[in-house]
């Protein structure tokens, strides 16, 4: 892709000295596990909900290879969730009792953060209002957090904000990209960039938060996650999402998103390089376009990563780059059916780290 010209620019809040020690671990940091909700609610897969629950069980054994595994599930929902199993849950895959209304994690699950002070991993409970009030209702999703912070016994700070996981995207070192999503009236009414991006860096410690000016992928209810967009590779790269398709919808939009981030990346300490990801091909299902980006890849720690696959040309390249990018063990999971719910693995999934500070003690 061709430079940015001179007059692309992009937000940036910061350098700024925050109040806090904490930060937000990055993805490559070890993991404790990883938080799934249980698929129950069939409309968010209209017409199509069946080959759900079995691809959670083949993602749920995916994963377990390497990282433990909590399924929130309550009730009917964990008894389908058993069921589904065998009955019997595999060595590293647990239920625990938590009520949800619909199985995105990642935008209801707490944000965890590293506190050196304490040497512990705590977490924020933000409010959640599904993306603005889209889809009623959400309470159980709004008070998940709280349950799962409590059921691993780590101390949970109330957010003052309506804020999604999706919707922020961590080096580990302090630097935050995310979009102007929050600032619609349905999320944070009267609330303005400079007043969130102090209670950012409060809470979770950041000290620069790039702004990427987007309206999002076709076919996204999120109102533009970065989760869909751009992720951190490591401190130094970032892959966004890209098409080669002049005549795709998303062309000018991820271009945008492209320039803007690698205006930035030349900029910022240490530099970023940026790197496009093809997104597929346009695809639709009755009738409607699916967000498909392969930026919703879930990273396992240092050495594994997990792509979701359309069923397109563009899968395998999709992964090869991020293999090359990252050196991780690379596996594909087939998300074909689960983007009709309007996202991929990453949307519904919630990693959490370990304690770098006990995890360091213990190898002495």
């Amino acid at each position: 892709m061709t430079p940015p010209p001179h007059d692309i620019e992009v937000a940036t809040s910061g350098p700024l000295d925050s109040s806090s020690r904490r930060r937000v671990p990055a993805e490559w940091e070890p993991q404790k596990c990883l938080w799934l909700a249980w698929p129950h609610n069939q409309e968010t897969w209209p017409g199509r909900f069946e080959p759900i629950p079995p691809l959670y069980v083949r993602w749920a054994n995916l994963v377990a290879e390497s990282t433990p595994v909590r399924i929130l599930a309550s009730g009917s929902s964990a008894d389908r969730c058993r069921h589904a199993f065998g009955h019997t849950l595999p060595s590293g895959i647990r239920i625990v009792d938590i009520a949800t209304n619909d199985c995105w994690i990642r935008d209801y699950g707490p944000t965890f953060v590293h506190d050196p002070s304490s040497e512990s991993i705590q977490a924020v409970n933000w409010h959640y209002n599904a993306w603005g009030g889209k889809y009623p209702p959400w309470d159980h999703d709004d008070a998940a957090a709280q349950q799962m912070c409590r059921s691993e016994g780590i101390v949970c700070h109330e957010g003052r904000l309506c804020i999604e996981g999706g919707g922020m995207e961590f080096d580990g070192r302090g630097r935050m990209l995310t979009t102007d999503c929050f600032l619609s009236r349905t999320r944070n009414p009267g609330s303005n960039k400079e007043q969130i991006a102090r209670s950012l860096y409060s809470q979770l410690g950041v000290d620069e938060i790039v702004w990427v000016e987007t309206t999002g992928l076709q076919g996204d209810d999120t109102d533009g996650h970065i989760d869909q967009l751009a992720r951190f590779i490591d401190e130094q790269n970032v892959v966004v999402a890209s098409s080669k398709d002049r005549q795709d919808p998303n062309y000018e939009t991820l271009d945008h998103v492209y320039r803007q981030l690698k205006l930035w990346g030349q900029s910022t300490e240490p530099g970023v390089t940026v790197h496009p990801l093809p997104i597929p091909p346009a695809r639709e299902i009755h009738g409607k376009r699916v967000p498909e980006s392969y930026c919703n890849f879930l990273r396992l720690g240092p050495d594994r990563l997990i792509v979701p696959a359309y069923g397109a040309s563009t899968d395998d390249e999709a992964a090869t780059l991020l293999r090359e990018l990252s050196g991780a063990d690379v596996d594909s999971l087939d998300c074909r059916d689960l983007i009709w719910g309007l996202g991929a693995i990453h949307c519904a999934s919630r990693d959490m780290p370990k304690c770098p500070t006990v995890e360091s003690t213990a190898t002495h």
